[in-house]
């Protein structure tokens, strides 16, 4: 097997598409693109933002929710990455987006994006987020048996070798099964 160097550079495959949601000091909301983020303890995500309208937000409320970017709202979600809300204070609404406060934290669910996590601000310290999750909450729309369907959700991930989006595959094995099999 011959192997090609990239360097060192942020190229992990599959990312999630994160959509950040905030309000700002007069209840605006306020959506942000990332794709630099994972949950990192059962109560806890973590996700690199350098500085934005939303990182402003951050510190004034001290809450965002987190959407799972899906394939129905591919452009939307793309646009509140490239588009600064510093330069455009309807952005939200531009990209089609409308807005339901979470009864959890001070910040918006995003209404077309059926999955969310809704936190609080930890810390927020060199470009680093830390958010507490204080709660998770699907569309009914998504949920098949008590529990969330990856095919009703079809979320996208970022391919960042390609600068792409794609959509969720077929499952191919079951976790914390298929391995025991090995031992």
């Amino acid at each position: 097997m011959s192997r090609i160097n990239f360097g060192a550079k942020p190229l992990m495959y599959p990312q999630p598409v994160l959509i950040i949601g905030t309000y700002d000091e007069n209840g605006v909301p306020n959506a942000m693109n990332a794709a630099w983020g994972m949950t990192t303890d059962f109560k806890e995500i973590t996700i690199s933002l350098s500085d934005h309208k939303t990182t402003d937000n951050l510190k004034v409320k001290k809450a965002f929710t987190v959407s799972t970017a899906t394939e129905d709202h591919v452009a939307s979600c793309d646009y509140v990455g490239i588009e600064s809300a510093r330069k455009v204070p309807n952005k939200f609404s531009k990209a089609g987006f409308h807005a339901t406060k979470s009864e959890f934290v001070d910040a918006p669910l995003i209404d077309e994006l059926p999955l969310a996590m809704e936190c609080r601000v930890k810390r927020f310290s060199d470009g680093i987020l830390v958010g507490e999750i204080v709660n998770v909450s699907a569309d009914e729309s998504i949920v098949t048996n008590g529990t969330v369907d990856i095919k009703k959700l079809k979320p996208i991930s970022f391919d960042p070798f390609e600068n792409a989006y794609f959509g969720i595959g077929a499952k191919v094995g079951n976790a914390f099964k298929d391995g025991v099999s090995l031992k």
